[in-house]
């Protein structure tokens, strides 16, 4: 019968005797018998499966974690971010003079007062600018690094007006007649030019012009310099298309208002950082240069310094205030040179604006010091300092993680290795468990079962001569065991 089996038996009723059999399918014995093995096996793979993926699960969820920096102001990011980039520029010149008047009566007094000034005139000044390139460029105004672009007989005439000035203020004198008499006894003798660009971090170095505009009343006052330097702190040139009234903005320099005789010498190194917003967008200059208006304070020494954006992106450098009210500066109303006409200049110089090294782990160790990672902070923080040791914010950060480092935090991202490595365990184990539940089938066993001993006359023949032994062979074999029971008791009678 194939994978069928017949199981026939008589069944005692209150009237009679009935025959009745089962015809069972073996295929489905075993079916079910894989099933209860299955059932046995998924008790004790599926639980750890569970488990194990939910160890995945966690190991992802920790991984995302990142640093909480929401309890920082933005503008304060700004301003760690953006400061150390920031360099005070001097330029001057000294012009020496000889002085030739022995025979007038003022002679020997005007002769005593150049004693006093060494025979000589100090002109030029500061101003602000920033680093756009890990290699030291550095943009700023053209008018801040006038002294150096010009012609000597100009620098000589310059000089030789603030010396005349000077000595008409001392001897109270009337300047035109002053200016005669030292035009006929003076000449320069020479002149020595100094341009030097002071980092926040104390660092005092050369500077040499690279690209030059013109003072602002002349053209446009953009000027690009270069300093010798590796890994110096950036800042990224913005976009002027992107600039619109009323955005926010701050101006970042070194204000001669914000110097005093109170402070100490190492506070002239911090720059000043002024919050504002663009108030025009369409201005230009007489000589056509465009410039934006913006209500920042400012004032001078901020000439040359960066306005930046709400991504710290430079947008543009100031360069002159609006005019005075009755003498008086009216603060609120200040000019900039805007980003695209300073690429002009960047661009004229060879300069790449690119972030540095130290950009991008300072910006890491800010990030992680803020969020409370102190340990992974300070581990970035030291690393600035390997590469660029005269940082001027990072050794204040580095003893402030150093104090706070009991209380950090675990940065889990450090630990992405172990965890993919755990992960992609747990991954082949939950596969093979699975293909344990169900992928291999348990090896079917058929146990005979104890019965009572059958005779011949259990045995159902194909009584009816058809070739196969169905219910019709049953009935006439019940019907012939009838007849046999009934002639017995005949017998007996």
């Amino acid at each position: 019968m194939g994978s069928y089996c017949l199981f026939y038996f008589l069944v005692q009723n209150l009237s009679d005797l009935v025959y009745e059999y089962i015809v069972c399918d073996l295929k489905f014995l075993f079916s079910y018998q894989e099933v209860v093995v299955l059932k046995k096996r998924a008790l004790f793979t599926v639980p750890i499966s569970i488990l194990l993926i939910a160890m995945i699960v966690t190991s992802f969820f920790l991984l995302s974690i990142k640093p909480d920096t929401s309890n920082i102001k933005q503008a304060e990011k700004l301003s760690e971010y953006s400061k150390p980039a920031v360099v005070r520029i001097i330029d001057y010149a000294i012009v020496e003079w000889q002085f030739n008047d022995y025979l007038t009566q003022a002679g020997p007094l005007v002769d005593a007062y150049l004693q006093e000034i060494e025979y000589q005139t100090l002109i030029g000044g500061s101003g602000s600018g920033a680093i756009i390139s890990p290699n030291g460029y550095v943009v700023t105004n053209a008018h801040v690094v006038e002294s150096s672009e010009m012609e000597d007989d100009d620098l000589a005439n310059a000089a030789f007006q603030q010396l005349v000035a000077g000595i008409a203020d001392y001897f109270q004198e009337d300047y035109e007649w002053t200016y005669n008499y030292m035009l006929s006894y003076t000449k320069y003798t020479k002149i020595t030019r100094v341009l030097k660009v002071i980092l926040p971090g104390g660092d005092i170095l050369d500077g040499e012009v690279k690209s030059y505009g013109a003072p602002v009343n002349q053209g446009k006052d953009v000027a690009v310099l270069k300093i010798e330097g590796k890994n110096l702190p950036t800042l990224p040139l913005g976009n002027s298309e992107t600039i619109e009234d009323q955005n926010n903005i701050w101006v970042i320099g070194y204000p001669a208002a914000a110097d005093s005789d109170l402070l100490s010498p190492d506070s002239s190194l911090e720059s000043s950082m002024n919050a504002g917003q663009i108030t025009a967008t369409s201005k230009k200059t007489e000589q056509g240069s465009p410039v934006i208006q913006l209500d920042a304070a400012a004032t001078h020494g901020n000439s040359g310094g960066p306005v930046i954006n709400e991504k710290g992106q430079i947008i543009g450098l100031l360069t002159f205030r609006g005019d005075t009210v009755n003498g008086q500066e009216v603060q609120g109303f200040n000019f900039a040179v805007p980003v695209d006409t300073v690429k002009e200049f960047v661009n004229q110089a060879g300069a790449k604006n690119t972030r540095s090294r130290t950009d991008q782990l300072y910006k890491e160790g800010l990030t992680l010091y803020w969020g409370g990672y102190y340990k992974n902070a300070l581990e970035k923080f030291e690393a600035v300092e390997r590469i660029f040791p005269n940082h001027s914010e990072v050794k204040q950060y580095i003893a402030n993680s150093e104090k706070k480092i009991d209380d950090s935090k675990i940065l889990w991202s450090d630990y992405k290795t172990i965890f993919y490595i755990i992960d992609g365990v747990a991954g082949l184990l939950i596969i093979l468990l699975m293909v344990f539940t169900f992928a291999i089938k348990p090896k079917p066993t058929v146990t005979a079962a104890s019965a009572p001993a059958t005779t011949s006359e259990n045995i159902i023949p194909d009584l009816n001569g058809d070739g196969k032994v169905d219910e019709q062979d049953a009935l006439i074999a019940l019907q012939k065991q009838k007849e046999e029971e009934e002639k017995k008791g005949k017998n007996e009678e």
